[in-house]
């Protein structure tokens, strides 16, 4: 494949600015960033642009009233690549929300099949329950909601290996050995639809739970003699946590307050739903959110618009805001030699942004 050199008047590398510096990818990956362009490199300039990383969701249930619970296919998966990609996400956890085992293992093999056939972005499958707690079910079918033996979930984790890659569950119904069993798959833990007291994720994130799905939304909250899992989560100094910038599942003042805190730790999340109107989840779109059974199931976001809520109603400074929708979710799955930076080496996937921060772009 030839060499391409991205010529942009101010480049975000996921650390730094650099002003008027040429990137060149060469077969998908980021050979140098540099003032000189060699010859014979094809030269594309963005001019009055800037150019950052490509943005990761870690949670995203559908599109395009494709919900994979209900259609777990290749074609449903194809389809939330492009929406992703639109949005500004070159990669991507698609995501299943508590159901049965057999909606499970279809999702497994609807992954498997995407890969074998091609298919790019998607980093792995996100199951958020079954393990969870039904007081904070949210709109989660409290009848497939339970408290696991070592036997089924080492079955799940035997039939979804290499393709489950994050699992959120609450600490609470889980045991040690469990946890434990989950992690020797690689598998990234998240504490979420959670009760649990404060001491409970604490001892929680001691064995093995490493983040945090959707602050604020159904768990525990911060209170002064109980400070839940939302204060744990702003308590301990290695657990990250994903968070939902959509005015609705949570109010900006509380997403800035919680940055303040979290600082790198917190990262942006879609929670995106579609419409649906098959299976045990028939979320309707209500103007800019979904819901299920008159509760709040999901985003209508794109990572794109995350960002840019973050900037305008957060009050995030871009480039932080840049990191929480690209470096910190690349941080989480344990892919950040790759994914999050423009430096050599690295990925040739990036956003352009106009002055207006506007997305004009996406370059995978």
């Amino acid at each position: 494949m030839d060499a391409i050199a991205y010529v942009a008047q101010q480049i975000f590398t996921g650390q730094v600015w650099l002003n008027e510096k040429a990137v060149i990818v060469k077969d998908g990956l980021i050979e140098s960033v540099s003032d000189k362009i060699p010859e014979g490199v094809e030269k594309r300039e963005l001019p009055e642009c800037i150019l950052a990383p490509a943005f990761i969701d870690l949670q995203i249930y559908g599109a395009n009233k494709k919900l994979l619970a209900v259609h777990p296919t290749v074609d449903a998966l194809t389809d939330l690549y492009q929406y992703c990609k639109n949005g500004g996400a070159t990669h991507f956890l698609p995501t299943l929300a508590t159901n049965t085992k057999e909606v499970f293992y279809k999702g497994i093999d609807a992954v498997r099949g995407y890969w074998r056939n091609g298919g790019k972005g998607i980093l792995g499958l996100h199951l958020e329950g079954p393990w969870i707690n039904k007081t904070k079910k949210g709109a989660h079918v409290e009848a497939f909601i339970n408290s696991p033996d070592l036997k089924e979930v080492q079955e799940l984790l035997d039939y979804g290996k290499d393709v489950i890659k994050m699992i959120t569950l609450a600490p609470e119904v889980c045991s040690k050995e469990i946890l434990e069993l989950i992690r020797s798959y690689n598998i990234v833990i998240s504490a979420g639809h959670s009760n649990c007291s404060f001491q409970q994720a604490i001892k929680g994130f001691e064995n093995g739970v490493t983040s945090v799905t959707h602050l604020y939304n159904a768990m525990s909250g911060l209170q002064h003699r109980e400070p839940g899992l939302v204060g744990a989560a702003f308590h301990h100094s290695g657990v990250y946590a994903s968070i939902i910038a959509d005015g609705h599942h949570v109010k900006y003042e509380a997403i800035s307050i919680a940055k303040k805190i979290m600082q790198e730790r917190l990262f942006a999340i879609t929670d995106a739903i579609t419409e649906a109107d098959e299976g045990v989840y028939q979320h309707k779109l209500n103007g800019d959110h979904y819901v299920c059974n008159g509760t709040l199931s999901g985003s209508a976001l794109t990572m794109y618009k995350a960002f840019e809520n973050l900037v305008n109603h957060a009050g995030i400074e871009t480039g932080e805001a840049l990191r929480m929708c690209s470096l910190y979710p690349a941080k989480v799955m344990g892919i950040d030699n790759r994914y999050g930076k423009i430096v050599p080496g690295y990925a040739g996937q990036f956003l352009v942004l106009n002055k207006q921060l506007k997305l004009v772009d996406v370059i995978a």
